[in-house]
């Protein structure tokens, strides 16, 4: 069989690309055929996206695929972060600009949504962790401030969803990215109706829910005119990027493994792949999610602040003019003093601070430790406090599976961080294994792969995975230290004193 073309557009919370999948005897290569921008933008007091300028950059990069593979190309998809979404009036047109899931009009939703409907009961009915960024929250924030708008609404996308409707004209929504909304019911795989109902949020725009891999139809003829491509499929993929990223993970295990995964970046999903969702008292209690993953299966994982620490101590010091690559930040953390301080890196202070280098600062007056002196000790405390959560995380999975974590396995950009992998293999005392930093793009194109016959199971896109790409390993060393710090990290929170 000749070799296939699949494009993926893989969007992230700071750049989006345009990918070329080839798959040719067992075998996938990814390449690169556009990158651009993307991130918040500021309006008016508000964190907006861009996304007409999203999807402008989007159609150029797949005119330069049409350029490079031509009738080679089979088919197109589209995956994004979590929680946010498009609304679309009756006469098809967006209803304001899209929020960006770190504006400030979220903050008391969650308690206003849990004064209406018990703590409990909520995670009962969805099985999602509690952040106030979750599209419950926002939702419910917009019925506040502006109901008429959100009464207009004819239909609910979700980001991937809103640029396959662009692509093909298809208006539903793809499964694993509406188990980030906490407005879907795990054991129903439907929409929470009686949730949302009671919390006075309406329910008539949310489309039909569908399975990765289903053929949304073909490029709309506008879509084709402007990129020069074929009638070709749209067909979604895992449209949540953690959930793409997790079916690209390179290993012949799967359902009820005994691996858990970290997808590294901004943020640090940490998990574990289970055959259904993962309810009851104690993942309520520790704050655990339930997303969708591939063929019914769940990402029971934590949502962990991630890189997003070390991005910010690197903006800290570009507004003070200091210009400092991650590597010569790496390289200062490598020869920082060991565990001078340490933060929870899941503290609130943490999720969008007007400056990382003094959130960070506060946070060791308040426990009582010594404030950070130099940017190696600044991103030190950053990789060493996420180690020591990581650990903290994994016994968590161990304990609401039973099951014992004997390797994690690391994808996404954060791959490329070697001082952080190995601090998680010493904080955790298992080995750890990284790669592909791709990860997300070659789950996209590889399950679209699957939805044409190419590809048989998720099974297979592993082992074609792991045939395609190099992986790293790191062994656990230093266990007395790291013993020793998680005992601190685990007081933190006891030490706190008053600011």
């Amino acid at each position: 069989m000749p070799a296939q073309c699949f494009l993926g557009v893989d969007l992230g919370a700071e750049s989006g690309r345009v990918l070329a999948g080839i798959l040719n005897e067992n075998k996938i290569q990814l390449e690169e055929i556009y990158r651009f921008s993307n991130g918040p933008v500021p309006i008016a007091g508000t964190r907006r996206w861009n996304v007409t300028g999203l999807w402008t950059s989007i159609l150029k990069g797949l005119s330069l695929a049409a350029q490079k593979y031509g009738d080679q190309i089979i088919s197109v998809g589209v995956d994004t972060w979590g929680v946010d979404y498009v609304l679309l009036s009756e006469n098809q047109e967006m209803l304001g600009q899209p929020y960006h899931y770190r504006d400030p009009r979220t903050e008391g939703m969650l308690n206003l949504a849990t004064s209406r409907v018990p703590q409990q009961e909520i995670f009962d009915a969805t099985g999602l962790q509690f952040m106030e960024i979750n599209t419950l929250y926002q939702l419910l924030a917009m019925q506040q401030t502006d109901p008429e708008l959100l009464n207009q609404a004819r239909t609910f996308l979700m980001m991937a969803d809103f640029f396959h409707w662009l692509l093909s004209g298809s208006q539903v929504v793809e499964f694993t990215n509406a188990t980030t909304t906490q407005c879907l019911n795990p054991l129903t795989g439907d929409w929470a109706y009686d949730l949302l109902r009671k919390l006075e949020i309406p329910t008539a725009m949310l489309p039909k829910l569908v399975s990765p891999g289903t053929k949304l139809g073909t490029l709309r003829e506008e879509v084709m005119l402007h990129t020069g491509l074929s009638k070709i499929d749209v067909i979604t993929p895992a449209t949540h990027d953690t959930a793409s990223a997790v079916a690209a993970i390179p290993t012949t295990q799967t359902g009820n493994p005994n691996w858990a995964y970290i997808s590294s970046g901004t943020w640090s999903l940490m998990g574990v792949e289970v055959n259904s969702a993962v309810l009851g008292k104690r993942a309520f209690e520790l704050n655990f999610t339930n997303e969708g993953g591939i063929d019914g299966t769940y990402r029971l994982l934590k949502n962990i602040m991630g890189l997003w620490l070390v991005q910010e101590c690197k903006r800290s010091y570009e507004r003070q003019g200091q210009a400092l690559e991650y590597s010569e930040l790496a390289e200062a953390a490598t020869f920082a003093e060991p565990f001078r301080s340490l933060v929870d890196p899941d503290d609130p202070r943490f999720l969008s601070p007007p400056d990382m280098l003094e959130a960070i600062s506060q946070y060791c007056v308040e426990t009582s430790q010594p404030i950070p002196e130099t940017a190696g000790q600044y991103i030190r405390c950053a990789l060493e406090s996420l180690a020591l959560k990581y650990r903290k995380v994994s016994g968590w999975l161990e304990e609401l599976t039973g099951i014992p974590v004997e390797v994690i396995h690391i994808v996404g950009g954060g791959t490329k961080n070697e001082l952080l992998n190995q601090f998680t293999a010493n904080a955790c005392q298992i080995p750890v294994i990284t790669g592909p930093v791709e990860a997300t793009g070659l789950g996209n194109v590889l399950v679209q792969a699957r939805a044409i016959g190419a590809v048989s199971s998720l099974s297979e896109i592993r082992k074609i995975v792991l045939n395609s790409i190099e992986t790293n390993r790191y062994e656990p060393q230093e266990k007395v230290v790291w013993d020793q710090a998680i005992q601190r990290f685990d007081s933190l929170r006891n030490n706190k004193v008053e600011s």
